[in-house]
C-alpha cells in the first residue's frame, strides 16, 4: 500500500535531521573559540547553564513521577484510562527535555565561537550563530518524527480492538498523550528559564546600566554572567521544549482527526492519519536546503539581515507549499487540493503574523522608533507607549487567524453549502489542523532564526567581557538586534499555531470523550451502560449509537451552548487563567529581580574595587540566586495550568471543560502577542536609542528604554511565550483525563 510506505519517509526524515544537527554541531566546534579570556568567560556561562539545567530537571523528573503514577493507577485500577498513557507521557517529556538540552548545550558552545568570528566579519559570525541555531531547530523537528514514528508502530503492533475501525482512532488518540508530557516538561522549561533569565536582566540592567552606568554586559557587573546563562537557559532551553510541543501537538491532534473523520472507511482513514506526518517530513528536507542558503555580506545592515534570513525561510515556505499538492495527491487523498490549499493557509497565516511582528517589533519601522522617541520625555511616556503598540499589534494576527480559521475550513469541505454536516464538520476541523501543520511544516529553518538571537546575543556579551575590538561589539549587536526581531516573529509563529491547534485539540477532545463512553459501555454492559448513560440526557440506543456519534451528537448531549451557565463560567474561568497566570509569573519574575537588585547593590557598596577593576565580582552568587528563585517560583504556576482542567472537569463536566478551554485560547491568545510584541518593541526601542540616535548611550532617553526594556522583559521571555504552552496543556490534560471526568460526572 502506497501509503504505508511512504510511511517511512517519516522517521527517515528524522534521521537526516538529527544527522544535519550533529553535522552542524561537530562544524561549531571546529571554530576557533577565540582568546584565554573569551575561553574562560564561556566556561563561566557553559557551568552556569548545566547547573540550572540539572537542578530544574530534578524537580521536573519529581513532577513527571507523581504525575505517571496517577495516570497509571486511573488505568490499571480504575480503568477510567489508556494503560499506554503512563508510558507515552514520559516519552513526551523525555523528548521534550532532550531537545532544549541539545539546543542549550550548542547555545553555550556557539557564544564566543561567534564572538570570534565575528573579529574577521559580520557573515563570519551570522554564519556560526545561525548554524548553531538550526542545530536547535532540526534536533525538535528531528526528535518530534522520531518520537511519533516510534509510537505509532509500536501502537500498531499491539493495539488490537473488538471494533478494528476504531484502531487509527486508539493508536492517535493515545499519541496525543505524549503531547501532554512534552507540554508539561515545555512549560516548566518555559516558566523556569524565563524567571532566572528576566531576574538576571533586570538586575543587571538596573542597578549596571542605569544606577551605575556601567555599558551592559560590562565584566564589572556582578550579574553578567547570570545574565548571559539566562539567555541559554530560558531563550533556547525553554524555547526548544516549546516548540518541540508546538510542533508534535499539531501533528498528532490532526492525525487524530483524520483518523475520526474517516471512521468506517480505513483506507482514507490511514491516509487522513499519515498526511500531517508526511508533510512534517519533507518541511525537514526543505528546511536543510534553505539553512545552506542563509548568508550576508559585510556591513550589511538590518534590513538587508533580515533579507538575509527570509530567502533561506522563504524558499522552504514556498515549496513546502508546492510539495503539499503532490503528497496529498499520492496519497489520493478525498479532496487533496482543497485540504492542499488548507496547509497552504496555514502557512501564508504564519507569514503574516512574522511580518506584522517584524513591523511592531523591529526598530527599523515607526512603531519602535516611535517607542524610542517618546524615550526623551521619560520612562512613563517609553511604558505607556509600548503598552499601547502591543495592544494595536494584536489586531492583524486575530483577524488573520480568524480568516485562517475560516479559509481552512471552507477549502477541506470544498466550499459545500452545508458547513455542519457530521461529513464536512470533520473535514472541516481536519482541514484546521492541518493548517497549523502547515504553519509548522519549515519548523526547522523557522526555529533556527529564532534560536540563533540568544547565541548572537551571548557573543555581544562575551566580546564585552573580553575586551574585543568595538567593531566586534558592532557587528554582535547587529546580529543580536536581528535576534530580537526573529525572535519576536518566531513566538508569533508559536502563538498563532498554537490558536490552530488548540482549536483541533478542542474536537480531538471530544473524540477522546467518545473513547471514555465506550470504555464504560465495555466494563459494565450495555444495557447497564445505557441506562446509565441516558439519565445523563445522553440520547443512546444502543453501542454504535456512541461509535457513529459525531461532533454535533455530542455538543447536543451535553448542552454545549452559550444557554448553558457550566459553559459560561468555563469560559470565565479559561480567560481569568490566562491572566492569573500571567499575573503569577510576572510577580515571580519581579520578587527574583528584587533579590538581584539588591545582591548587585551590595556588592557594588561593599567591595568599592569592582568599579574600578581592581575586584572581581561575585559573579557565582548572583547565578545562585537566579537558580534558587527560578526553581522555586515555577512551580506553582505550572502546576496551575494542570489543575485548571482537572477540577473543571470534576465540578462542570464536560460542557464545562469545552467553555474552559474556548476561554483559555481566546483570551491567552491575544494576550501573548500583546506581551510578546510590547515586550519586543521595547528591547529594539533600546537598540535603536543605543545606535546613536535621541542622544545614544548613557542619555535620559536611553536610561528611559532601559526601563521600558526591563519591563518588557518578563512580558516577552516569560509570561507571553508560556501562553501559548498553556493553552495547549489545559487542552493535553483535559483530553488525557477525559475519562476520569466522564466517569466522575456519570456517578
Amino acid at each position: 500500500m502506497v501509503s504505508e510506505l511512504l510511511f517511512y519517509l517519516v522517521p527517515l526524515a528524522s534521521l537526516v535531521a538529527l544527522g544535519f544537527a550533529y553535522l552542524f554541531y561537530k562544524q561549531m566546534l571546529a571554530q576557533d573559540e577565540g582568546t584565554p579570556k573569551m575561553r574562560e568567560i564561556a566556561l563561566y556561562v557553559r557551568q552556569g547553564a548545566m547547573a540550572y539545567l540539572k537542578q530544574q530537571y530534578k524537580i521536573v523528573v519529581i513532577v513527571f513521577i507523581v504525575l505517571a503514577a496517577l495516570f497509571a493507577f486511573l488505568a490499571y485500577v480504575l480503568n477510567v484510562q489508556n494503560g499506554w498513557v503512563p508510558f507515552a507521557f514520559l516519552t513526551g517529556g523525555f523528548f521534550s527535555g532532550l531537545a532544549g538540552f541539545i539546543g542549550m548545550r550548542t547555545a553555550t558552545f556557539a557564544s564566543a565561537r561567534t564572538a570570534n568570528a565575528a573579529r574577521k566579519s559580520l557573515n563570519g559570525g551570522l554564519k556560526v550563530a545561525f548554524r548553531s541555531g538550526a542545530v536547535m531547530g532540526l534536533t525538535v523537528v528531528g526528535l518530534g518524527l522520531l518520537d511519533i514514528s516510534i509510537w505509532y508502530l509500536v501502537l500498531d503492533y499491539f493495539v488490537n480492538p473488538a471494533d478494528m475501525s476504531q484502531k487509527l482512532t486508539i493508536i492517535t488518540t493515545t499519541m496525543l498523550t505524549f503531547g501532554m508530557g512534552a507540554s508539561t516538561q515545555a512549560l516548566f522549561a518555559r516558566v523556569g528559564g524565563g524567571i532566572y533569565t528576566k531576574a538576571a536582566d533586570v538586575g543587571a540592567d538596573l542597578v549596571g546600566k542605569v544606577e551605575a552606568g556601567v555599558p551592559e554586559d560590562d565584566p564589572r557587573n556582578p550579574a553578567t554572567i547570570a545574565d548571559n546563562v539566562g539567555d541559554n537557559v530560558g531563550d533556547v532551553a525553554g524555547m526548544g521544549a516549546d516548540l518541540y510541543e508546538s510542533y508534535c501537538g499539531s501533528i498528532l491532534a490532526t492525525a487524530a482527526l483524520g483518523a475520526s473523520a474517516f471512521v468506517g472507511n480505513p483506507d482514507m482513514q490511514i491516509k487522513g492519519v499519515f498526511a500531517p506526518m508526511l508533510i512534517a517530513a519533507v518541511g525537514v528536507f526543505l528546511s536543510v536546503i534553505g539553512i545552506f542558503l542563509v548568508k550576508t555580506k559585510e556591513k550589511a545592515g538590518m534590513s538587508q539581515l533580515l533579507k538575509s534570513l527570509s530567502i533561506g525561510v522563504n524558499f522552504a515556505s514556498i515549496f513546502i507549499a508546492l510539495f503539499s499538492f503532490a503528497i496529498l495527491y499520492i496519497l489520493d487523498m478525498k479532496n487533496w487540493i482543497g485540504i492542499s490549499f488548507s496547509v497552504i493557509t496555514g502557512l501564508i497565516a504564519g507569514i503574516i503574523i512574522g511580518k506584522i511582528t517584524e513591523f511592531y517589533t523591529s526598530h527599523s519601522f515607526k512603531p519602535t522608533q516611535k517607542i524610542a522617541k517618546s524615550a526623551e520625555t521619560g520612562p512613563a511616556t517609553v511604558i505607556i507607549s509600548g503598552v499601547g503598540t502591543g495592544m494595536i499589534s494584536t489586531a492583524v494576527p486575530v483577524i488573520t487567524i480568524g480568516c485562517a480559521i475560516i479559509l481552512a475550513y471552507l477549502c477541506a469541505i470544498e466550499f459545500s453549502a452545508d458547513l455542519l454536516s457530521k461529513e464536512n464538520l470533520s473535514l472541516g476541523l481536519y482541514g484546521i489542523g492541518i493548517a497549523a501543520v502547515g504553519m509548522l511544516s519549515t519548523l526547522g529553518i523557522t526555529l533556527a532564526t529564532d534560536a540563533y538571537g540568544p547565541i548572537a546575543d551571548n557573543a555581544g556579551g562575551n566580546a564585552q567581557m573580553s575586551g574585543l575590538e568595538p567593531e566586534v561589539r558592532d557587528r554582535t549587536d547587529v546580529l543580536d538586534a536581528l535576534g530580537n526581531t526573529t525572535a519576536a516573529t518566531g513566538k508569533g509563529f508559536a502563538i498563532g499555531s498554537a490558536a490552530l491547534t488548540a482549536l483541533a485539540l478542542l474536537a480531538s477532545y471530544i473524540e477522546e470523550i467518545k473513547i471514555a463512553l465506550m470504555r464504560i459501555v465495555d466494563k459494565s454492559g450495555i444495557e447497564a451502560a445505557i441506562k446509565n448513560l441516558n439519565t445523563q440526557n445522553l440520547k443512546v440506543e444502543d453501542a454504535s449509537t456512541l461509535q457513529n456519534a459525531g461532533f454535533s451528537d455530542f455538543m447536543t448531549w451535553y448542552d454545549v451552548t452559550l444557554m448553558n451557565p457550566k459553559v459560561l463560567v468555563g469560559v470565565f474561568i479559561g480567560a481569568m487563567l490566562a491572566f492569573l497566570f500571567c499575573g503569577l509569573t510576572m510577580g515571580s519574575v519581579g520578587r527574583a529581580a528584587q533579590k538581584m537588585v539588591e545582591e548587585v547593590r551590595r556588592q557594588f557598596k561593599t567591595r568599592k574595587g569592582i568599579l574600578d577593576g581592581t575586584e572581581t565580582p561575585d559573579y557565582a552568587r548572583c547565578v545562585e540566586i537566579s537558580t534558587r528563585s527560578a526553581q522555586h517560583e515555577m512551580i506553582g504556576s505550572s502546576l496551575l495550568a494542570i489543575a485548571a482542567p482537572i477540577v473543571v472537569g470534576i465540578l462542570l463536566g464536560v460542557s464545562g471543560v469545552l467553555g474552559l478551554l474556548v476561554g483559555g485560547l481566546a483570551s491567552g491568545f491575544v494576550l501573548a502577542i500583546f506581551m510578546a510584541n510590547s515586550g519586543g518593541a521595547w528591547d529594539n526601542a533600546k537598540k535603536f536609542v543605543e545606535e546613536g540616535n535621541f542622544g545614544g548611550k548613557g542619555s535620559y532617553a536611553h536610561k528611559a528604554t532601559v526601563v521600558g526594556d526591563t519591563v518588557g522583559d518578563p512580558f516577552k521571555d516569560t509570561s507571553g511565550p508560556s501562553l501559548n504552552i498553556l493553552i495547549k496543556l489545559m487542552s493535553m490534560v483535559s483530553i488525557v483525563m477525559a475519562g476520569v471526568t466522564v466517569a466522575v460526572n456519570l456517578l
